[in-house]
């Protein structure tokens, strides 16, 4: 949001279009890791309430982006070495699952709008309109998700790709025509509902694609003191 208030601000914006708007103010960095978020500063700077303040710092709390720190109050979550890594972790694994399932469960829409990315990705990427091709991955990455069927599995993995591009920055323009190829691959593999193949492409692509990842610096990423306790770091 760059500072500027919400499109329609006023007492009734709900809380999502405040969460949405926070949230990508810190995937972008205008909120950086460890800063403040008290409730009056962002009501006033996205033209809202404190109410739809107030829940949207609590949803994003539960994603991981904000944390609570006693006598400060709302901050900007600090990931450790140990839960950054654990995101592409998470990445690997759950990507190739969407794909199997989107194979199984995808309605014809569902194929249309990928077919119509894979086309225009693959497009843009011969031209070298490589400032198009990272919106239409995320968008090619929400409709695989979505395809899936299953929201709980669709909200994960919106959830984890929205924080790697937090945590990490990517360098993959050795890449980009490689990377809608293979997309086109998975798509046809869903298309044929063969949730194997779709599997085992998009692992192989996750895999291929880690490479690509750097941690965003200057990005404080603290090694913890104590050891991470596994169990907790992914939630």
């Amino acid at each position: 949001m760059n500072g500027n208030a919400l499109p329609t601000a006023g007492k009734g914006i709900p809380a999502h279009a405040v969460c949405q708007a926070i949230r990508e103010d810190i995937v972008s960095g205008a909120h950086p890791p460890g800063s403040r978020l008290t409730e009056e500063v962002l009501a006033r700077r996205y033209g809202v309430s404190r109410v739809p303040v107030r829940e949207a710092l609590c949803t994003l709390e539960s994603e991981g982006f904000v944390t609570t720190r006693r006598h400060a109050g709302a901050c900007v979550a600090e990931p450790t070495a140990q839960e950054a890594a654990d995101l592409l972790d998470m990445r690997v694994l759950l990507e190739p699952l969407g794909a199997a399932r989107a194979a199984q469960r995808r309605t014809e829409a569902h194929l249309k709008v990928l077919r119509g990315l894979v086309r225009l990705g693959q497009e843009r990427a011969r031209r070298g309109h490589t400032a198009d091709l990272r919106p239409l991955g995320d968008w090619f990455h929400e409709t695989l998700a979505q395809a899936s069927g299953s929201p709980s599995l669709a909200s994960l993995l919106t959830q984890v790709r929205r924080k790697v591009t937090w945590v990490y920055a990517a360098h993959p323009p050795v890449r980009r025509a490689e990377s809608w190829q293979e997309y086109g691959a998975v798509t046809d593999a869903v298309a044929r509902r063969d949730a194997d193949r779709a599997r085992t492409l998009m692992a192989a692509h996750a895999e291929r694609s880690l490479a690509a990842y750097r941690l965003r610096r200057p990005f404080p990423v603290r090694n913890p003191k104590q050891p991470v306790n596994t169990l907790s770091a992914g939630n």
